[in-house]
């Protein structure tokens, strides 16, 4: 099940947090206030950034952390799937696909679904293949963290 995070269930959504940016699936670790701010935010409004979490047999199983922006280039809403992660205890359960559906439906009138993978997350890789996505012809460049 997906669903929205209920106010009171701060902790777990930044234990959830921590458990991501210390696995294998991202660059680095962050400071515990990126996940502050990005909780406040979320708290304030849903326009740049919403929360769910995935459940399994009633248990917290991961998160799944949307950004939202406007792409003329898209020609309208583009959903950015930043962040999703599943505990390992919880993962070929189908939480993933169960996940990807719910944000088809929910952001059903958005011009782009848009998310970035680590190139050695093989698993990721091939279920974000089976389930439409392939590989975008920008090479992204930062600047800040």
């Amino acid at each position: 099940m997906v669903r929205a995070f209920r106010p009171e269930e701060k902790e777990t959504y930044l234990t959830l947090c921590r458990e991501f940016y210390h696995s294998d699936a991202v660059l680095h670790p962050l400071p515990d206030s990126h996940y502050e701010r990005t909780w406040q935010e979320m708290q304030r409004s849903d326009a740049y950034a919403v929360a769910y979490a995935l459940e399994w047999e009633g248990e917290v199983a991961g998160y799944a952390l949307l950004a939202k922006t406007f792409s003329q280039e898209a020609g309208g809403l583009v959903v950015w799937l930043d962040e999703m992660y599943d505990r390992p205890a919880y993962r070929s359960k189908g939480l993933g696909a169960e996940c990807f559906a719910f944000v088809e439906r929910e952001f059903a009138g958005a011009a782009r679904l848009r998310l970035e993978v680590e190139k050695d997350n093989v698993r990721a890789k091939a279920l974000y293949a089976r389930l439409g996505y392939r590989p975008f012809p920008y090479e992204q460049m930062i600047k800040g963290e």
